[in-house]
């Protein structure tokens, strides 16, 4: 019997080593193109259920689904700014709110 998809809530922040810095950087700019790509996969793919910005720097916040937390990590790293991110990940579970809103 397939498990239902865990929810994740996954806050991302950006730390871009000084190279990477100046918004005028051509590698800047292809790692962020890149990520935006990878980012728009994730969600078609229904990985990233909702995401959102956090003005003021890079940081998202966002609520991910996986099968557990392995698969979770995998699809965080597979970011292409995985190796300048951190990742603050916090296991969801359904409020009763949902189950009678839904009913």
């Amino acid at each position: 019997m397939p498990t239902r998809p865990v929810r994740f809530l996954v806050e991302i922040t950006v730390e871009l080593p000084p190279a990477l810095r100046d918004p005028a950087s051509p590698e800047r700019a292809r790692l962020l193109a890149a990520e935006l790509e990878r980012g728009v996969e994730l969600r078609r793919a229904g990985v990233i259920e909702s995401i959102w910005r956090v003005p003021g720097g890079l940081r998202n916040v966002g609520v991910w689904r996986a099968a557990d937390a392995d698969e979770l990590h995998e699809a965080i790293r597979s970011l292409p700014l995985a190796e300048h991110l951190q990742a603050t990940v916090t296991p969801l579970a359904e409020h009763p709110i949902e189950r009678e809103v839904t009913k």
